[in-house]
């Protein structure tokens, strides 16, 4: 059965957003929780402020997002997406950034983004490979602290051009999943792969930051993260963006 999403208005929606935004992610100082009034304000003026409710009315799952503008180009922002620990692995993910998709639309833009650690390589799987979103930027110390890069992905919402437009994988080099070769870029065609490991150290974190950096600053982009082996992931970059 396909979730059904719906925007956000109603004062115990948004109370129960900020509520629910903390629980899932473990904050416990209120100047990382999100402010309800706030949210009310983005769904007012153009932002995305959509969630799921279980079957006794309950919030299981939101995510809020707004308006971007970079040098001219206009697209839609998805700040954070958030599912209930009991209701994950369901598709809520996708659920709700098909939701925020259907707001971002509805305003006339026709691309969205949002950023992620790069070094998990199931967020990275769910970005890439489940929504086809492509990672074209690198933020070193994204939220200014150490411990917080991020890739930043774009997500062309026209679902049948992306389609059309993605390239095919060239093949996976012999001896990838090796954890000789992590953190290594592999050409393989016109392709390159990144491998990486599954729980990683700062300095592995720092290393795979450094690596995803210069292969986009090279004109490359990502288009899929896979799990290799239980201890290995593997990024494929593509030269042409989809």
């Amino acid at each position: 059965m396909t979730p059904h999403v719906e925007r956000l208005t109603s004062a115990a929606d948004l109370d129960s957003a900020a509520r629910l935004y903390r629980e899932v992610f473990g904050y416990q100082d209120l100047a990382h929780s999100v402010n309800p009034r706030l949210l009310a304000s983005l769904a007012a003026n153009g932002g995305s402020v959509v969630g799921v409710h279980g079957r006794g009315g309950e919030l299981v799952a939101f995510a809020y997002g707004f308006v971007g503008m970079d040098r001219g180009e206009v697209y839609h922002y998805s700040q954070a997406a958030v599912v209930a620990a009991g209701h994950q692995g369901r598709g809520l993910g996708r659920a709700l950034k098909r939701g925020q998709r259907e707001v971002a639309l509805a305003g006339g833009q026709t691309r969205m983004r949002w950023s992620f650690d790069p070094s998990v390589v199931r967020n990275a799987h769910f970005n890439l490979d489940v929504l086809g979103a492509a990672g074209r930027w690198f933020r070193p110390e994204f939220f200014g602290v150490p411990d917080t890069d991020r890739m930043i992905v774009d997500w062309d919402l026209d679902d049948e051009r992306r389609a059309r437009e993605a390239p095919a994988p060239a093949g996976l080099p012999a001896g990838l999943d090796a954890p000789a070769g992590w953190l290594r870029p592999r050409p393989a065609g016109a392709d390159t792969w990144l491998p990486l490991p599954l729980t990683s150290t700062p300095e592995q974190r720092r290393e795979l930051g450094a690596a995803i950096a210069a292969l986009l600053a090279g004109g490359s982009v990502a288009v899929s993260c896979v799990r290799l082996t239980p201890d290995t992931g593997a990024y494929r970059f593509v030269r042409s963006a989809p």
